[in-house]
């Protein structure tokens, strides 16, 4: 999922943007936000692929995958990858873009009502945290947590300017994860118009496991 154009005001702020705005979106266009030919989401999915610590992760999820754009490049690295959406034409697409990936599972599945029961090494949650209000936000990013084996990582990237669906910017929700016990902060990118982390789960003392820590190098 990804930023609408619009600009908010307070008292247009919803609470959780009901499902059927994902709908009319859906409904429109196959892909309603132009994932697959903006520069600006291109730069950005590269962005964040660059930010992954580990330069292969044996199980991934992606919750929110729209039409499957970074779910394909996050493919390369993961041994497996599932990538939801509530929408169902959505998961169609992503299934679609990635018919020839064997690894990687497209499901309809609505966060956070609906969760996977396994364990990933790898969250990404792109573009998604701002369509829900702050207890709802709340319990998503605990099951991220919950579900992530230990040392693994949770990536957020979301929009920094007003949007009358958002009830948050990518700078509240980046914040909002470095309070949180059991996970350590390793990278955070802040751009005009997106603000990118990388969190790792880990609840014993010292510094989240840099690339180069990781190595040796330091």
């Amino acid at each position: 999922m990804n930023t609408p154009t619009t600009p908010a005001t307070p008292e247009e702020t919803p609470a959780n943007t009901p499902a059927r705005y994902f709908d009319d979106q859906y409904a429109r266009a196959a892909d309603p936000w132009q994932l697959g030919e903006r520069w600006y989401d291109r730069r950005k999915y590269t962005l964040t692929v660059a930010a992954l610590p580990r330069p292969h992760y044996p199980r991934a999820f992606e919750p929110g995958c729209s039409v499957g754009v970074l779910t394909e490049l996050l493919a390369a690295r993961c041994d497996r990858l599932l990538a939801t959406d509530r929408v169902a034409s959505a998961v169609e697409s992503t299934a679609r873009r990635t018919a020839r990936l064997d690894h990687v599972t497209a499901r309809r599945m609505t966060v956070p009502e609906e969760w996977p029961e396994e364990t990933f090494d790898l969250v990404v949650l792109s573009e998604l945290l701002y369509y829900f209000d702050t207890g709802t936000r709340t319990r998503l990013v605990r099951q991220s947590v919950e579900s992530l084996s230990e040392g693994g990582h949770l990536v957020t990237v979301h929009w920094n300017h007003p949007v009358a669906e958002h009830t948050c910017t990518g700078r509240d929700i980046a914040g909002h994860l470095d309070t949180l016990s059991g996970l350590r902060r390793l990278a955070r990118y802040d751009d005009p118009d997106f603000t990118l982390s990388v969190h790792e789960r880990g609840r014993g003392p010292g510094p989240a496991l840099s690339p180069a820590r990781a190595e040796g190098l330091a």
